[in-house]
C-alpha cells in the first residue's frame, strides 16, 4: 500500500459540501437521504460532510416548526443518522430544529462513528426581509448557563458533565490523528454580521468552518456569496465549505438554488452548479497545513486573537478519525506555475501588472537619483528582453527618449549568431541605443595574465573560464555607466537567485537596480508572451520576442554551447519544477516530502518520481549554498506575491545555515519509496571546515 499517496498523509482533508433533495416537513425522508449522502461521502473517502440550514425538514416549513408530531419526527431521524453513522468515515454536520427548556433552536448536528460530538445553534436570527426566524427560534444566550448536553432519544442538559455528554454551543472538534484539523460550525446569517462566529473560531483555533445555510436564490445572490465566503476565508486564515438548501423547498415566495462552495484563503477551490434537483456533493481537499503555515508566519492573526478579546476558549472534542491511508485520489488543482496565483490559463493580467510594477519601482528609482541615463546588457536571452522592455517603459513614463537607453551586447567565448542578433534587432526595435563590446581579447588577455590553460591554447572552459566573461561583462556596464551618468539596470531574475545562478560581486549578481529580482523564470516568460499577445510594444517585436521565448536557455560562456552544448536546465533543473519548489518553500515553509507530492500531481505526467527527486536535491543543495550571495542582493521590487529573496524584505537566512534537515527529509523519503533503508544520515559538510564547491557559490549565467 503506497500510504505516500493518501492525501491524508500531507496535511491534507477532504471536506464535502452537500445538498440533497427536500421533502419537506418530513424528518424521516430528509434524514434517508443524509444518511444516502453520507455513505456516498464515505465511499469518497470524505472526512467532514456539511449539509444545508434545518436538512431534517427543510427551512421553509414556518409554523410547522411548532408541532410536536414534526419534531418527535426529528428526533427519531437523528437517531437514525447517528447509528447509521457507526461504520463511516465523515464527520456528518446537519441541521434540525431542537428544543430545549421549552425554547426552540436552530441547530447544526455533528455526528461521528454512532455518537453525537456537539450541537450549536444558531447565534443570529435574521428577521427581516424574507427572514422571521426570531418568531420560531431562540438564541443560546436565552440559556447561557447551559454547557453540556446529551442525546437520550432527546436532547436534555447534563450539569454533570457525565458519559455521553457534549457541549450545546459553540465548540470545535479536533483530530488526534490528523495535525492541525480543528473543525468549527456557524449557521446561514451567522456569517453575514460584521464580526462572524467564523472569525472568533478562527482566531480560537479552527482551520475548518462550516456553514450550513438556507440562503434563497435571487440574481446577483451567487456572486455576492463568493465575494462573502472567499473573503471570510482569507481574512480567517481557514478554509471554509458552505451549503445551500435546495430543490424541494417552498416555492410559495421563494426560490432555492443549492449552491455549495469550498474556499480556502481567499480561493475558490471547488463550487456546484446551482438549481441542481438531485444529491449533489461538492468536494475539494483543504490543506491544513497551509493554513497553519500561513498563521504561524502571520504574526497579527495570533495577535488578534489577544486584542480582540475572543473570550475563554471553546470547548474542543477530540476524535480519531482514522484516515484513509490509501491512494484516494487528488480533488485540488495544484498550480503548475503558483507564483501566477493558479491562473495560468488566464496570465494576461498579472503579467501586464508585472511589469507595470516593474517599471514603477523603476521610475521611482530614476527620480530619486536623478538620472535619464539607463545602461544594461543584452544578450537576447529572457530576462535582459524584459528588462530592456521595462526600461523603454520607464522611459516613456518619465518623457525620456528611449535612446537614452545605452544597450550593450557583449560577445563572449560562447555567444551564438542568433541571440547576437536577436539582442541587436530588439535593441533597436524599442529604439535604445545599440552597440557592440567584445569581451572576448579581454577576457583572453586576463586568463593568460592569471595563468590560466585557455590563455595557453588549452580548451579548458572550468568556471574560472566561464566567471572571467562574466565579471568582464559586469565591470564594463558600471565603467560604462559612470562615463554616461547612468545607472547598470539588472537582469537577473528570482529563480536564478534562488539557485546561485549568478558570479558574485563584480558579475551579473551585481547591478544599480534589479528590475527582474522579483519574478521568477517561468513568470518573465509569461510576461514576455503577454507582450506578444496584447502589442504592447506594437508587432514590430512579435518575431524576434518568438525567437526569444523558442531559444533553449543557456549562459553560452563555453565554445560551441550555441549548439545545445550548455542548457542551463541541464545543470540546474527546469526552471517550471524549480519555480515550483520555490513557491511552496517561501509561501508556506514546505518540505520535500509534500513539495514532491504537489509536483507528481501538477507535473506527474511530465516528469516522473526519479527527477522531481533529484531536482529537489539539487534546488535545497544550491538554495543554502546561495544565501550570500541574496544576502548582498542590490535594490529591486518585490512584484509577486508568493515572495522574494531580498534580504530587506521577504527572506532572512543566515548565510551559514546548512540544508541537512531537508536533505534528510528527502533522502528518507526517497528511500521509503524505493523500500530500501535509507543510508546513515552524513551531516551536511560545514563550509568553514572544507574546501567549498566552487560550481554552488560562483557561477555564470544565462544573462550577460
Amino acid at each position: 500500500m503506497d500510504t505516500y499517496r493518501s492525501i491524508y498523509c500531507h496535511g491534507l482533508v477532504r471536506v464535502g459540501g452537500v445538498t440533497v433533495p427536500v421533502h419537506l416537513a418530513d424528518p424521516s425522508a430528509n434524514a434517508a437521504e443524509v444518511i444516502r449522502a453520507a455513505r456516498a461521502c464515505h465511499e469518497e473517502a470524505v472526512a467532514v460532510a456539511v449539509f444545508p440550514e434545518l436538512t431534517l425538514t427543510g427551512y421553509s416549513i414556518d409554523d410547522l416548526v411548532f408541532s410536536a408530531p414534526l419534531l418527535a419526527a426529528v428526533r427519531r431521524g437523528i437517531d437514525e443518522i447517528v447509528a447509521a453513522s457507526a461504520d463511516l468515515f465523515p464527520i456528518l454536520v446537519f441541521g434540525a430544529p431542537l428544543e430545549l427548556r421549552d425554547r426552540l433552536y436552530n441547530c447544526a448536528v455533528v455526528v461521528h462513528r454512532g455518537r453525537i460530538l456537539g450541537i450549536t445553534p444558531k447565534m443570529h436570527l435574521p428577521a427581516y426581509s424574507e427572514f422571521y426566524e426570531k418568531r420560531y427560534f431562540s438564541t443560546l444566550d436565552a440559556i447561557s448557563e447551559v454547557k453540556a448536553t446529551r442525546w437520550d432519544g432527546r436532547l436534555v442538559e447534563d450539569s454533570e458533565g457525565g458519559e455521553g455528554a457534549f457541549p450545546f454551543g459553540s465548540f470545535q472538534v479536533e483530530a488526534s490523528d490528523l495535525p492541525g484539523f480543528r473543525l468549527a460550525v456557524e449557521i446561514c446569517e451567522d456569517v453575514w454580521v460584521p464580526i462572524a462566529p467564523s472569525s472568533v473560531a478562527a482566531l480560537q483555533g479552527a482551520t475548518i468552518i462550516a456553514n450550513l445555510s438556507a440562503s434563497p436564490a435571487t440574481v446577483g445572490r451567487t456572486s455576492t456569496r463568493h465575494s462573502l465566503i472567499a473573503a471570510q476565508s482569507l481574512t480567517s486564515l481557514a478554509a471554509y465549505v458552505y451549503s445551500a438548501a435546495g430543490f424541494g423547498e417552498s416555492s410559495t415566495d421563494l426560490a432555492w438554488d443549492g449552491e455549495t462552495l469550498i474556499c480556502e484563503v481567499g480561493q475558490t477551490l471547488a463550487h456546484t452548479t446551482t438549481f441542481r434537483p438531485a444529491l449533489d456533493i461538492t468536494v475539494a481537499d483543504v490543506d491544513v497545513d497551509l493554513l497553519v503555515n500561513r498563521r504561524r508566519k502571520q504574526n497579527t492573526f495570533a495577535d488578534n486573537a489577544h486584542t480582540a478579546e475572543v473570550g475563554e476558549p471553546p470547548a474542543v472534542v477530540s476524535v480519531e478519525l482514522a484516515p484513509p491511508r490509501h491512494d484516494v485520489g487528488v480533488h485540488r488543482a495544484i498550480a503548475r506555475f503558483p507564483f501566477m496565483g493558479g491562473v495560468e490559463s488566464q496570465v494576461n493580467a498579472p503579467a501586464e501588472e508585472a511589469m507595470a510594477i516593474q517599471v514603477n519601482a523603476l521610475v521611482r528609482r530614476m527620480v530619486a537619483i536623478n538620472t535619464s541615463k539607463l545602461i544594461i546588457g543584452v544578450s537576447g536571452g529572457l530576462d535582459s528582453t524584459l528588462a530592456l522592455l521595462v526600461a523603454a517603459r520607464a522611459m516613456d513614463e518619465l518623457g525620456h527618449p528611449r535612446s537614452d537607453i545605452l544597450a550593450f551586447t557583449m560577445p563572449g567565448f560562447g555567444t551564438s549568431e542568433k541571440t547576437r542578433t536577436n539582442a541587436e534587432v530588439l535593441s533597436n526595435e524599442v529604439g535604445a541605443t545599440f552597440s557592440e563590446l567584445d569581451i572576448r581579447p579581454a577576457a583572453r588577455a586576463m586568463l593568460t595574465a592569471m595563468g590560466h590553460p585557455f590563455g595557453a591554447g588549452q580548451p579548458v572552459y572550468d568556471v574560472t573560464f566561464e566567471n572571467v566573461q562574466a565579471g568582464l561583462r559586469t565591470d564594463y556596464l558600471f565603467r560604462l555607466a559612470g562615463q554616461n551618468h547612468g545607472i547598470v539596470v539588472g537582469t537577473g531574475d528570482l529563480s536564478e537567485l534562488a539557485l546561485g545562478w549568478c558570479t558574485f560581486g563584480v558579475g551579473d549578481h551585481m547591478s544599480h537596480y534589479g528590475v527582474n529580482a522579483g519574478l521568477p523564470k517561468t513568470m518573465i516568460q509569461e510576461v514576455l508572451r503577454w507582450v506578444i499577445s496584447s502589442e504592447a510594444f506594437g508587432t514590430s517585436v512579435t518575431g524576434v520576442l518568438s525567437s526569444i521565448l523558442n531559444t533553449e536557455i543557456s549562459p553560452e560562456l563555453v565554445p560551441g554551447s550555441d549548439g545545445g552544448g550548455q542548457s542551463t536546465e541541464a545543470a540546474i533543473g527546469p526552471y517550471e519544477l524549480q519555480d515550483f519548489t520555490l513557491y511552496h518553500l517561501l509561501n508556506a515553509g514546505f518540505g520535500p516530502a509534500k513539495i514532491l507530492f504537489m509536483q507528481e500531481v501538477a507535473w506527474g505526467e511530465k516528469y516522473s518520481r526519479a527527477e522531481m527527486v533529484k531536482w529537489l536535491g539539487v534546488f535545497f543543495r544550491r538554495f543554502f549554498a546561495s544565501q550570500y550571495k541574496r544576502s548582498t542582493l542590490p535594490n529591486g521590487p518585490k512584484v509577486m506575491a508568493g515572495g522574494s529573496l531580498s534580504p530587506r524584505g521577504d527572506w532572512r537566512m543566515p548565510a551559514d545555515a546548512l540544508a541537512a534537515p531537508w536533505l534528510a527529509e528527502l533522502e528518507q523519503l526517497e528511500a521509503n519509496l524505493n523500500g530500501l533503508e535509507p543510508t546513515p544520515n552524513t551531516p551536511e559538510p560545514d563550509p568553514r571546515a572544507t574546501k567549498p564547491d566552487l560550481r554552488l557559490q560562483d557561477e555564470g549565467t544565462p544573462e550577460a
